[in-house]
């Protein structure tokens, strides 16, 4: 029998499990952000614990306006499990330190009846920290509208581009509406010996400089919206961009909308890189992250 809740398992390790504490944190790096797209229709932001990434999110986090939102999706890569299409929840609560969020179960069936999803097995969804890590950021936002809105985790899997473009055109729809959030979860380059990766252009100067070029240059490709870019970035650099998936699905959502010829003006923009820590030597190891935004107007 399906549980019904989904408990906070990374609470009190990557994150603050105290309310009063862990709101305190996330209020102060709100406020260090400014509005810049908002209100943003979807965010790119990063899922490592919060003293690494924490204040890079909120950045993202900034641009939401809750006044029309009903419904966040939250689309987390799947670290420890293989999928090869994407997974739903089979829980109907998800804690937070600061409240339960409800999962929008009308939802859960649209989309099964839309599309090859599949339902998260409960360890499944409590060992995974990619949609764990944004739960707390999207109570805190949305707390205006703490009774009035719920929320769609979603699991995604290695996807071919066949795939991408195949969920891309299912999530379109919403995209397209302003009551609905997208959330894409993705740190970005893991580098070191420990990652198996260790791309090094001496001509961007130290290490870390390189990592930051190589990021950057992903990063505009996600701004020009273009989902065959990135995938040809992807296979060039082979960079280790954990979200790749659910940010690819997002930029083939965008092209769908594009496709379908509504006339929407559409940008996205990054606002905020940070890396873990700055490498210097072959031995060292970074993660980064990056927090950005689109807008439709």
């Amino acid at each position: 029998m399906a549980r019904e809740r989904r408990r906070a398992t990374h609470a009190g390790s990557w994150y603050r499990d105290d309310a009063e504490d862990l709101d305190a944190q996330l209020s102060s790096w709100l406020s260090h952000a400014k509005p810049v797209l908002s209100p943003a229709r979807a965010i790119i932001a990063p899922h490592a614990g919060y003293d690494y990434c924490g204040a890079c999110g909120a950045f993202a986090y900034r641009q939401v306006d809750p006044s029309k939102i009903k419904t966040v999706f939250i689309l987390g890569p799947s670290h420890h499990v293989r999928l090869s299409g994407c997974g739903l929840t089979s829980t109907k609560i998800y804690e937070t330190p600061f409240y339960e969020l409800v999962v929008d179960a009308k939802m859960n069936e649209e989309l099964q009846e839309s599309g090859p999803f599949e339902t998260m097995h409960i360890s499944t969804d409590e060992s995974e920290h990619s949609i764990e890590m944004h739960l707390p950021f999207v109570a805190k936002v949305m707390e205006s509208r703490k009774n009035d809105f719920t929320i769609v985790p979603v699991l995604v899997g290695s996807l071919s581009p066949d795939k991408e473009a195949l969920y891309g055109k299912i999530f379109s729809k919403y995209l397209a509406d302003p009551q609905y959030l997208f959330v894409i979860s993705s740190d970005f380059c893991h580098w070191g010996q420990r990652f198996h990766y260790t791309l090094y252009d001496k001509s961007f100067g130290e290490i870390w400089q390189s990592i930051e070029a190589l990021d950057k240059m992903g990063m505009d490709v996600i701004e020009r919206m273009d989902p065959g870019g990135f995938s040809q970035y992807l296979k060039q650099y082979e960079n280790t961009i954990c979200g790749r998936y659910p940010i690819g699905v997002l930029l083939n959502a965008i092209d769908a909308m594009r496709k379908h010829g509504n006339g929407f003006k559409m940008s996205f923009k990054f606002l905020k890189y940070a890396q873990s820590s700055q490498c210097k030597t072959m031995r060292d190891s970074s993660v980064s992250y990056a927090s950005g935004a689109l807008f439709i107007g």
